[in-house]
């Protein structure tokens, strides 16, 4: 599996939070500069978006993360999609399968390696 550039720079933020106090603390205090200092790279948040971090580090706490909203409640298929849907043609984008697993919302936290039980 092929990661992409934004996942292989979440993935060091987030060793590198784990690993150095000090920039854990910066990168809470200050999002876009601890990362634009840890890249050297200036950080181009789209406009209107603001970067929260929140420490989830303490294991006796669970948090969840609520995403947006998806904007696609009101997109409806014309007849010519219904019928390419129906026959199982791909899109651009690839499938109809494709094209709806990249509208799940993604996870924005760590992943463990270990498995939690309940």
């Amino acid at each position: 599996m092929e990661f992409t550039q934004e996942q292989k720079l979440y993935g060091e933020i987030v060793q590198k939070a784990w690993e150095d106090t000090q920039f854990k603390s910066e990168l809470m205090a200050d999002p876009v500069g601890a990362i634009e200092k840890l890249t050297g790279q200036k950080l181009n948040l789209p406009q209107g978006k603001t970067l929260v971090v929140r420490d989830q580090t303490d294991e006796s706490t669970v948090y969840i993360n609520i995403p947006a909203k998806p904007a696609t409640e009101d997109v409806e298929l014309n007849e010519e999609q219904l019928e390419t849907v129906a026959g199982g043609a791909t899109f651009p984008g690839g499938t109809i399968f494709d094209i709806i697993d990249i509208l799940k919302p993604t996870p924005t936290f760590p992943v463990p390696d270990k498995t939690v039980q309940y």
